[in-house]
């Protein structure tokens, strides 16, 4: 009997959420070639009564799980949201999987896998793990666990035990391979690199004096310095805060910050408490504003807290350079993000806390506009030719075609 191909995520389409997002474009892909069907929570912020349970979504089958959904700024409520949706998943893949089929779980929530892995052994099917945030590691450097811990020493031998079940472990990046097969060397060899993409076909350069956000913003005359994308713990936009303090008196410099997450009220109340007119900050966007968002910028910056190297791959860095913008990557050194921006030479890379740093980089894009413009066009190229979704999805079909 032919095997089908079971994805476990709790975000799933129309949810817009990079997982979300991403986990629908690779079942979607792979049901061109295998039979698929996806187990996930329902989308969040809408009206569950909206959602059908089972649905057939663009060739794949579709089947939800209820969770709860209290407040996910809120870490507890956060941890209860993901067991809850981790189980309800579990119950609903020991009736769906059988024996020879193909499970891809990824690390959202980070409990998932454990069940995953369950099911895959009492079902005689094969496990792939999909790693998007690696734990502990993400929880220590967000200072959400001590690093010597109990409990993070008990996360660690946790994960160890989880990998080495797994047929593959697939990682975003070379710099988190490299955590992945130090930390867990019995699984070294399981290890496959496949990097997310960029969407070249919806995402494109657009013309900048037409955008409707800067005209609407009233900006179109100024520099624009843009951060798009989740404000969460492990995501530096201290640092870019601080620049714009330091460069407030500059009127024709324009920081603008777009997305949700824990650090989103902190951040409009730093703006309002030090006056910053230089600062705009918008909710997030339906995707299908994202192109013209991403558009809507002189230059985009990734930021990072330190020592996030290995433990997360930005999916943003893909659509940001299938828009053609320059990368200012505020992050360690040997991190994917920084490794790309340096090679590709399509932006600037500055070490996380170093806003005096930044601000030279800012100036510097904005003093020699040719330059930044040129690393955008090359930012495209190489979008289209390393990152496009066709050479990820072929990856990802020939890996469940290996027997």
């Amino acid at each position: 009997m032919p095997f089908h191909v079971i994805i476990l995520s709790e975000l799933y389409l129309p949810a817009e959420s990079g997982t979300g997002f991403l986990m629908g474009k690779i079942a979607e892909g792979v049901a061109t070639r295998y039979p698929v069907t996806v187990l996930c929570g329902y989308p969040p912020d809408q009206c569950v009564s909206r959602i059908p349970a089972v649905e057939n979504r663009n060739g794949v089958i579709v089947r939800r799980c209820a969770g709860t959904k209290f407040n996910k700024n809120k870490v507890w409520l956060r941890t209860l949201n993901l067991f809850t949706i981790s189980f309800s998943i579990f119950l609903k893949a020991m009736r769906t999987v059988r024996r020879g089929d193909k499970v891809l779980v990824v690390t959202n929530p980070p409990s998932l896998p454990f069940f995953a892995s369950i099911v895959c052994k009492l079902r005689q099917a094969k496990c792939y793990l999909l790693i998007h945030d690696l734990y502990p590691e993400v929880l220590t450097a967000a200072g959400l666990l001590v690093a010597e811990s109990l409990t993070a020493r008990s996360l660690d031998w946790l994960n160890t035990w989880l990998y080495k079940r797994m047929e593959k472990v697939i990682v975003l990046g070379r710099d988190m391979s490299r955590i992945v097969a130090r930390r867990h060397h019995p699984v070294d060899s399981r290890v496959v690199i496949i990097p997310n993409w960029a969407d070249v076909d919806e995402i494109v350069p657009l013309p900048r004096k037409e955008n409707t956000f800067l005209a609407q913003l009233d900006i179109l005359g100024k520099f624009v310095i843009q951060y798009a994308g989740n404000m969460g713990r492990t995501h530096g936009i201290e640092n870019l805060l601080a620049s714009a303090r330091m460069l407030q008196n500059r009127n024709d410099i324009h920081f603008l910050f777009v997305g949700e997450g824990a650090k989103r009220q902190w951040l409009e109340e730093s703006v309002k408490a030090f006056g910053l007119g230089t600062v705009t900050i918008l909710p997030l966007q339906p995707r299908r504003k994202l192109c013209e968002l991403l558009n809507a910028c002189d230059a985009a910056v990734i930021s990072f807290i330190p020592g996030m190297a290995g433990l997360s791959v930005p999916s943003r860095m893909y659509t940001i350079m299938a828009a053609g913008k320059p990368i200012i990557a505020v992050a360690d050194e040997d991190s994917e993000l920084a490794l790309v921006v340096r090679e590709e030479e399509i932006g600037w890379v500055v070490p996380p806390d170093r806003p005096e740093l930044l601000i030279e980089v800012i100036q510097r894009s904005q003093s020699e506009p040719d330059v930044a413009q040129e690393m955008g066009k090359r930012a495209r190229r190489v979008a289209e030719q390393k990152y496009s979704f066709k050479r990820v999805l072929e990856t990802y079909q020939n890996l469940f075609a290996i027997q």
